[in-house]
């Protein structure tokens, strides 16, 4: 059975919709203190605004751009205890503007991690999988950085340089250690050691010389993703050209999804129960472009996984392999503890 030690995903990530007021904003209903908030407008092109509580509120990078982290005065101001605050910044709250947030919880501003070779400072959440590290690199192939999980080896490691422009860099254990994917990217998969041929370990992962993920002096943070049974799941999945698609476990209902064709061109597709609150799922952002929202038939949203219903290359081309990423709105079976009460469709 899909048991969780999670019963109640929404204290770990959620999904918060607002409209923007051009002033101070105080956005609520998160549901918990965010340490990562990703920002996106949905009526309008706008780059996606990234936040994290280690590098510090005003501090800015965009998924969509390889450009170096950004100091944004009227941006988000402040991490709260049910959300956040921000200012009168076009790219999170124009007035009159819609937006879409994804929010997620680690362990606050992070403190001091000596597992690897290099020192870093980490914000990590063991129950949700998911930390945040703050690292600068030492242009030295095989240095090693801690990431806090301890229990768990992260399945998905995100890097970006704050200091410097240089693309996103994701190390995926779906796909071949020698190989990464950027997320500014619509290319496919590519060929280059630049976590040095080496799987994350459950108290480090391990990096190349390149300056993109280890350039000597250069200031990076990197979002790193462990499992967790019932509430999220880091796959891959074949496409079968069809309208009556793959369907996809995960071993929960959903509330967010991100996809991305690791054999050819596509883009990073984003999904979330609170801007579609009913299949077929048809809204989406794409997390390299800055784009307003499209809306096309993608998906059905179900209790324990998701369904193609398009053969659209982009998600589900026969033959094609695609990695996901997905967070849980509920777990398909709380713990046993809880009588293991089972997710309901949509």
């Amino acid at each position: 059975m899909a048991y969780t030690t999670i019963n109640k995903s929404g204290d770990y990530f959620n999904t918060k919709l607002y409209t923007g007021n051009g002033s101070t904003n105080a956005i609520t209903g998160v549901g918990f203190q965010p340490d990562w908030t990703w920002i996106k407008k949905r009526n309008g092109t706008t780059w996606h605004n990234l936040y994290d509580a280690v590098r510090g509120v005003t501090k800015a990078i965009a998924s969509n751009d390889t450009g170096a982290e950004d100091t944004r005065a009227t941006g988000l101001t402040t991490f709260g205890t049910d959300g956040f605050t921000v200012g009168a910044d076009n790219n999170a709250n124009a007035n009159g503007d819609t937006y879409a947030s994804w929010n997620w919880k680690a362990n606050g501003a992070g403190s001091a991690n000596t597992a690897g070779t290099i020192n870093s400072t980490v914000s990590a959440n063991t129950t949700a999988g998911f930390s945040i590290v703050k690292y600068t690199g030492n242009g030295s192939s095989g240095a090693t950085v801690g990431h806090g999980l301890t229990t768990t080896a992260p399945k998905i490691v995100l890097i970006k340089t704050t200091s410097g422009a240089d693309a996103w860099t994701m190390l995926n254990t779906n796909i071949d250690l020698n190989k990464y994917l950027a997320l500014n990217s619509s290319g496919a998969e590519v060929s280059d050691p630049m976590f040095n041929n080496t799987a994350p370990s459950s108290t480090v992962f391990t990096l190349d010389a390149d300056g993109q993920v280890n350039g000597s002096g250069v200031s990076l943070i990197a979002y790193c993703f462990s499992e967790v049974n019932g509430y999220s799941k880091f796959g891959s999945y074949t496409g079968n050209g069809n309208a009556d698609g793959t369907f996809v476990y995960t071993g929960f209902k959903p509330a967010f999804v991100m996809t991305k064709k690791t054999s050819g061109t596509s883009s990073w597709d984003m999904h979330d129960t609170k801007r579609d609150t009913f299949n077929v799922a048809t809204k989406h952002l794409l997390a390299e472009d800055a784009g307003a929202e499209g809306s096309t038939v993608v998906l059905d949203i179900l209790s324990n996984g998701f369904k193609f219903r398009t053969s659209n290359g982009d998600r589900n081309a026969s033959g094609a392999t695609y990695i996901f990423m997905a967070f849980a709105e509920e777990p398909l079976v709380a713990n046993s503890g809880n009588d293991g009460v089972p997710a309901t469709a949509r």
